[in-house]
């Protein structure tokens, strides 16, 4: 017996190995050993903690299969390569409640770059590891050596491209999520529509659920804010901001300013110009025209002493000057599809009856109004106006005149226009849409349009350039 017991207590501090656990006598005696996975398969530091103390921390989760009902604990979910789960930021509202939407349409200014033309960044490879358009560049000369003048913020649009990029679109939803959200809103919800080139749009519109609070900022400050007016320098872009409503989408009215709006244009100035003697008449009237759209002089008065300085001209004149007259581009594309959309036109001039409603004939607007000139037994004119000048409250009163017999809500009336004496029309009008405008204009305006075609007037209704194309054709 005691030979047989001699080898076990010689032995019996050494492992034995039918006894280890592994086969491998450090990895069984180190301090650390790896943990053993749970039995439903979670390893994190929930189960290396319960491994060391050999007690469960959290309690056990029951999981059960999807028995293919939708509820809050197993939302509709669809699972090849990805995640996708249902929201509802465009959908219609809960009965009881209303839509608040804020649609943001960004057009990009594309003849009017600060920097020559500089296409997006492209990248036929598919090793690189950077998104396609969304690189600054991929040459490194084209990086600026020189920083930004003080006065004027960086335009960024040289560096990414010469429409409106994804980093664009983001540095925009980044400005408006500064902006509060209204009161027991946690967060907010964004989609976009490319409606020219889904892959270098000049056109992108917005649309942000809920709009920022109405308590903190109106729509009419947000519009003038002095972040929205920086972003559109840095990105070259105009912004137009819109409630999202049913009357946004269907305008019944649209009111026009004739010249330098249907027209390039001023046509007081081009009938100054006919005049020679004296020499120095043309470059006056048109100083008192320019001063009158900058709204430094007060329209009526303007108009009648500019209309003083052409007494003696043959009435016959306007006549001569139909060929002169240049239509602004897109003009006739834009009246075509508003005319296919059944939306009723018209124009309020400041200038001339006899051309203005010459003009209006040959592009089919229904509804003409301007100035009318007196003329003597000689057919010249005498330097006087028959009745009230068209300015700025009659062109008010001409457009509540013509929505009113027509049955249009002024929800669904647009008025574009360069001139401050556009000014009381386009603000009575659901829109107003500067064009092209004087400084204060833009500033005061609900809308800024700065591009070559009014066609771009259809984007803020929510067109695409589908639709548009099928309009003009």
């Amino acid at each position: 017996m005691a030979a047989d017991d001699s080898p076990a207590k010689h032995t019996s501090g050494r492992p034995q190995l039918s006894s280890m656990r592994t086969s491998s006598y450090l990895k069984e005696h180190q301090q650390y050993r790896p943990p053993k996975l749970s039995p439903d398969n979670h390893f994190g530091i929930d189960t290396v903690v319960e491994d060391l103390q050999g007690a469960r921390i959290s309690p056990p989760k029951n999981i059960s299969p999807f028995n293919g009902v939708p509820s809050k604990d197993d939302p509709p979910r669809i699972l090849e390569g990805a995640s996708h789960d249902f929201t509802h930021p465009n959908c219609a509202p809960i009965r009881g409640t209303k839509s608040d939407r804020l649609v943001a349409t960004l057009i990009y200014k594309s003849t009017s770059p600060r920097t020559p033309h500089v296409p997006s960044p492209r990248f036929p490879s598919s090793n690189s590891d950077i998104p396609a358009n969304l690189a600054p560049t991929t040459n490194i000369e084209s990086f600026p050596l020189e920083p930004p003048a003080a006065a004027e913020p960086e335009p960024l649009d040289h560096l990414y491209g010469s429409y409106i990029s994804p980093l664009c679109v983001t540095s925009f939803l980044h400005l408006m999520s500064t902006f509060p959200l209204p009161q027991g809103v946690g967060e907010s919800t964004s989609s976009h529509r490319c409606l020219d080139d889904p892959e270098h749009p000049l056109v992108v519109e917005l649309t942000l659920s809920p709009a920022p609070s109405p308590n903190y900022l109106s729509l009419a400050d947000l519009r003038k804010h002095e972040l929205i007016y920086r972003f559109e320098r840095e990105w070259n872009v105009d912004v137009v901001l819109q409630r999202d409503t049913l009357w946004r989408r269907y305008p019944r009215l649209v009111v026009f300013d004739m010249d330098s709006t249907l027209i390039t244009q001023e046509v007081i100035d081009l009938l100054a110009a006919t005049i020679t003697d004296p020499p120095d008449l043309g470059t006056k009237v048109a100083d008192i025209t320019h001063r009158a759209m900058h709204g430094e002089l007060e329209f009526d008065a303007a108009f009648r002493e500019r209309v003083a300085l052409l007494k003696g001209l043959p009435a016959t004149i306007f006549e001569q000057l139909r060929p002169v007259l240049n239509v602004t581009t897109g003009v006739p594309e834009l009246l075509k599809a508003l005319k296919r959309l059944g939306v009723k036109t018209a124009v309020l001039s400041g200038g001339f009856i006899a051309l203005t409603s010459w003009l209006a004939g040959e592009l089919g607007i229904d509804y003409a109004y301007a100035n009318e000139v007196v003329v003597d037994d000689s057919g010249r004119l005498t330097g006087e106006v028959n009745g009230r000048i068209v300015g700025r409250e009659r062109k008010r009163e001409l457009l509540l005149e013509i929505a009113e017999k027509e049955g249009i809500a002024l929800e669904q009336v647009v008025a574009v226009g360069d001139g401050a004496n556009d000014l009381l029309m386009l603000d009575t009008a659901g829109l107003g849409v500067a064009w092209n405008a004087k400084p204060r204009v833009q500033l005061e305006a609900n809308a800024r349009l700065n591009g070559e075609s009014l066609v771009d007037l259809l984007y803020l209704f929510g067109l695409t350039i589908e639709e548009v194309d099928l309009l003009t054709a």
